[in-house]
């Protein structure tokens, strides 16, 4: 697992300060970025734009992910356990095999999103747009 960066944790920082409305702060644009193996554990990313980012294996453990943009996003093997995904846009995002593990997809639009693989085991799916969405072998051992 990598470590944030200087400049990641300043861009973090401040979209912290934008999502309360403070001086300095601005949205967090990281389209198309590398995270791979990155450690994201519980970062607040609330509307941040993770457009086409590679996020592969990356850990978003009780990340907050509320109404972010992670359309085309590569999350194969990431961990989203405990995530909140309420409304985020996961338009042909690629969830292979990652874990969704109680994570909070409510309202989530998740059309043409391959979760091939993926572990969806008490995930909250409510009102969730799953339109196109491949769902073989879901990792629940529910068969």
């Amino acid at each position: 697992m990598r470590k944030l960066t200087k400049a990641e944790l300043a861009v973090i920082k401040r979209h912290a300060k934008w999502l309360r409305g403070e001086n300095g702060g601005k949205q967090a644009i990281f389209d198309g970025h590398d995270f791979k193996e990155a450690d994201l554990t519980g970062a607040n990313l609330t509307r941040a734009d993770l457009t086409r980012a590679d996020l592969t294996r990356a850990n978003l453990d009780g990340a907050d992910l509320i109404g972010a943009y992670l359309n085309g996003a590569d999350l194969t093997r990431a961990n989203l356990t405990r995530a909140d995904l309420t409304g985020a846009n996961l338009n042909g995002a690629n969830l292979y095999n990652a874990s969704l593990y109680e994570a909070n997809l409510t309202r989530a639009d998740l059309t043409g999103a391959s979760l091939n693989g993926a572990d969806l085991t008490g995930a909250n799916l409510d009102g969730a747009n799953l339109s196109g969405a491949s769902l073989d072998g879901d990792g629940s051992g529910d068969g």
